[in-house]
């Protein structure tokens, strides 16, 4: 048999090494994407931000979800592997449903120069649908129960804004900023009083469960601007703040094909069941239950 020539051994020899290595280097980069949880995704910044610096944007949106996510257990299996904030000069927060690539979070933001405070409150309410796993294409939101997701989200956000808050006191993103705390406890305080008065007009914190009765065919519609949904925000923020094992189960939301066009009893059984494929104690969907049903 013909042996090959020296200098062609040395080349299959290399071109097998790099072959090697690239294989080696995919598979590198494929295992940190399958670790990748919503909590260290990498983050690109995408839009118009004019008026403020990209890494004090950063800085902030950075802060915000480590404050918002820090101590939970993130066991979706429907996690991003990277995070697109943008930034537009108009229309409402949102996150933008698209199909690739597919393993992409868009968040979107409306969002004016250095308004830190309004920087974090819309990003965590966008950040909060992204751990209810609605970020990929088939999101779409649906009746009847896309209301309560909704609610979910605003809790979500406000309550991430008290963790920010205190994280801001002790150590600032930037220099000598210690007092901006002070300035996104206000932002915090006027959302809550504007939810509670809405709370304590439809009387949704004494009887959420005749609440909910009595403003079912309201909330239950796609698209009709109501003020009953923020009714809720107060009562359930209260029940996130007293248990972080609720803010958790966020994370088992909408992990089945109906996602929010179920009635919400059968809603609340598919998100219990989805908590004990996940290992989560199902405490907010018992919770609602009883504050709802």
């Amino acid at each position: 048999m013909r042996q090959p020539r020296p200098n062609l051994l040395i080349r299959r020899r290399r071109a097998l090494r790099l072959a090697l290595l690239g294989f080696a280097g995919w598979s590198v980069r494929a295992a940190s994407a399958r670790q990748a949880t919503l909590a260290s995704a990498p983050l690109d910044l995408h839009g118009d931000w004019t008026g403020s610096l990209p890494g004090d944007v950063r800085a902030v949106i950075e802060r915000t979800r480590a404050a918002a996510l820090a101590d939970l257990p993130l066991l979706s299996d429907r996690q991003p592997t990277a995070l697109r904030v943008e930034n537009r000069p108009s229309g409402n927060p949102a996150i933008w449903l698209h199909s690739a690539p597919a393993t992409l979070a868009w968040i979107v933001l409306n969002v004016g120069p250095r308004d830190w405070c309004k920087l974090a409150y819309q990003f965590g309410h966008e950040l909060g649908h992204v751990l209810a796993n609605s970020w990929q294409s088939n999101a779409k939101p649906a009746a009847p129960c896309q209301w309560l997701e909704e609610c979910v989200a605003e809790a979500f956000s406000i309550r991430s804004l008290r963790l920010l808050a205190e994280g801001w006191a002790r150590h600032p993103p930037f220099p000598n900023d210690h007092a901006f705390a002070r300035a996104i406890l206000d932002y915090r305080g006027n959302l809550l009083t504007r939810y509670g008065e809405t709370a304590g007009a439809q009387n949704a914190r004494k009887d959420s469960r005749a609440w909910f009765a009595a403003q079912r065919v309201d909330l239950e519609q796609i698209g009709r601007a109501t003020p009953a949904t923020g009714a809720f925000v107060s009562p359930l923020l209260a029940t996130l703040e007293a248990d972080t094992a609720c803010v958790a189960d966020i994370g088992a939301l909408n992990r089945w094909p109906e996602r929010t066009a179920l009635a919400l009893p059968a809603y609340l059984d598919a998100w219990s069941n989805s908590c004990r494929d996940l290992g989560l104690a199902g405490y907010l969907p018992k919770a609602l239950r009883h504050m709802l049903l």
